[in-house]
């Protein structure tokens, strides 16, 4: 067992913190899909997002003056103005608007699981933007993925094309573009992780506070459904994060904890059954099953490509 130790600026580094961090957040983000339809109950999705983005903003204000990294934001947001206001746009604004729209029409087993291809859309968009090659692997993961969405959203009859909600699946979808998209935008940032991420909340909330004026409107929302979007927006755009960040800085195998984020689909799932009363269909974990297999194909061929 390795030990945590911090000597002159280095840090030797611990698997039992990094497990302990990952599992953390893994076990936070399988609960944020339920956190979602649960808060939709009470709260329109352009509503979730401003209160979700409220909360989330007041997380990482509170973990940047614990660091001491307060300062840099103002410097970073003057510097990066355009790449921050982007990013911002992106996340939090655009991806959640469309992700939580996806939720409030579609079950949860369903949004979460087509969301999930997110990592598979990256290496897609890395071609053009980011000038990667396309392998073979990585269009075997494609086919194997996409064919687990249709799966999905067929409820087990993919060649009818007989969509449970198509407008949900389509929304549910053009989320995993914008989530890539952040993150190929994020490898243009040079900032501090928590730091990029407070002051893309920072300029996004004005925009999110003008859209909802024109469109949905506010409203006095009661207490629960304060209470729900605050956990929505601390737990998955804020802090677990963090959690994640840390588990990365710690380990000694960076691959063996990046795996263990396959747990968090299926775990969701017993979330989504015992907490929302879904019914789990056979084709969502058979589905699922395809989409994980996919990524872990995607994945190994990014390994080599390191090596």
């Amino acid at each position: 067992m390795l030990f945590f130790v911090k000597i002159k600026g280095y840090i030797i580094k611990s698997n039992s913190k990094a497990y302990k961090f990952a599992l953390t957040a893994i076990f936070f983000w399988s609960t944020v899909a339920t956190a979602f339809k649960l808060s939709l109950e009470f709260l329109t999705p352009e509503m979730l997002v401003f209160l979700a983005s409220i909360a989330s903003t007041v997380i990482l204000f509170i973990i940047l003056l614990y660091e001491k990294r307060l300062y840099l934001v103002k410097t970073h947001i003057k510097n990066n103005f355009k790449l921050t206001l982007a990013m911002g746009i992106l996340n939090p604004f655009l991806y959640y608007l469309v992700l939580f729209k996806a939720y409030s029409l579609l079950p949860a087993q369903e949004a979460q699981a087509i969301n999930y291809t997110w990592a598979l859309m990256l290496a897609y968009l890395a071609v053009p933007f980011l000038k990667q090659k396309l392998t073979f692997q990585d269009i075997i993961a494609g086919i194997i993925c996409y064919f687990g969405v249709l799966i999905i959203s067929t409820r087990g009859e993919p060649f009818s094309l007989n969509f449970s909600n198509l407008y949900g699946v389509s929304l549910a979808l053009f989320s995993t573009v914008l989530w890539a998209m952040y993150w190929i935008f994020n490898t243009k940032s040079k900032a501090h992780p928590e730091v990029g991420l407070f002051a893309n909340f920072l300029v996004a909330l004005p925009l999110i506070v003008c859209y909802l004026y024109f469109t949905d409107g506010f409203f006095v929302p009661e207490i629960k459904a304060i209470l729900a979007a605050s956990y929505v927006g601390v737990f998955e755009m804020g802090i677990t994060f963090m959690f994640w960040l840390k588990a990365m800085q710690y380990t000694t195998s960076t691959s063996k904890i990046a795996n263990l984020i396959f747990i968090s689909p299926f775990l969701s799932l017993i979330f989504i059954y015992f907490i929302l009363g879904e019914k789990i269909y056979i084709s969502t974990l058979f589905g699922l099953t395809l989409i994980v297999f996919g990524l872990i194909v995607q994945q190994k061929r990014t390994k080599i490509a390191k090596k």
